[in-house]
């Protein structure tokens, strides 16, 4: 497991890369989000470049899709896609390696980037898959700055009144969006409560970048019946360099050559302490 969370700074040096490569990108929830990708991709869900066909597989869905450029990290790392024709052409004028995630690529189910649709689509996909008699689950990340879409307290409701097991949601609760603190720009006050309240079994991972953690409540989700499951991650905007955590500033901030070198010293860093235990 310390050689799976050490690789998070790999993928997180690579997200960067990415940008760097591509003029811009949302650093900060980028992040934030690697490890719940992490969890997801090399624990958790079934499905791989063999199988991403099969309807029998499981589906996942980056609903805070400006975080794409940890999910294009993910599913290279993963053999989905290829690093460096990713870093090559995103956003390049006529790519398809855009700013957020394109169904048209390998692996990705659903575009999405307007933010509040993916936990309704998720909603969908988990009862056509249950009324098909599938096994598979269906999994969606959203921001908490999404929250104040009203279509996701719609799939709330939804996925409750069909009694979906087979979907989990799980909220990147980095408390920062684009204009600034989450409880300032809309309040979610007692989060769980809230949640729980619409008739989802809600899990909250006080360590949101720490994969076990993550995997623990994973697991927990697929022991619930009879309802969904909502994982709170808490995490850090823009985790692994001092340079970038718990700035709103960083949401899409386009780091400087010496803020590269430096963010890329602080991934080196945390790397070699996880190796060393």
């Amino acid at each position: 497991m310390e050689n799976l969370e050490a690789k998070a700074y790999d993928l997180r040096q690579m997200a960067l890369d990415i940008i760097m490569a591509g003029g811009g990108g949302h650093i900060g929830g980028d992040m934030s989000v690697m490890e719940i990708l992490m969890a997801l991709y090399y624990c958790q869900m079934n499905i791989s470049p063999e199988n991403v066909n099969d309807p029998g597989r499981d589906y996942f869905i980056l609903s805070k899709g400006h975080s794409v450029e940890a999910y294009y990290a993910v599913l290279c790392d993963r053999g989905f896609l290829d690093y460096e024709t990713v870093k090559s052409q995103f956003s390049k004028f006529g790519s398809e390696y855009i700013g957020h995630p394109n169904n048209h690529l390998n692996g990705i189910e659903m575009n999405s980037g307007s933010l509040g649709h993916g936990l309704p689509v998720s909603v969908g996909l988990a009862l056509g898959n249950r009324r098909k008699g599938r096994d598979s689950r269906v999994y969606v990340v959203m921001g908490d700055g999404e929250l104040a879409e009203g279509s996701v307290w719609e799939g709330f409701m939804s996925g409750h009144m069909y009694g979906l097991d087979n979907l989990c949601a799980v909220i990147d609760r980095n408390h920062l969006q684009i204009s600034g603190n989450t409880e300032d720009v809309m309040a979610h006050e007692v989060l769980r409560d809230r949640v729980a309240a619409f008739g989802w079994h809600v899990i909250s991972v006080r360590e949101g970048n720490s994969i076990p953690e993550l995997n623990a409540a994973f697991e927990e989700a697929k022991s619930v019946k009879g309802q969904p499951t909502c994982i709170i991650a808490d995490t850090v905007k823009g985790c692994g360099s001092p340079l970038m955590e718990n700035k709103a500033d960083w949401h899409h901030h386009l780091p400087t050559a010496e803020e590269y070198a430096q963010i890329t010293r602080d991934f080196a860093a945390h790397k070699a302490a996880l190796l060393a235990q």
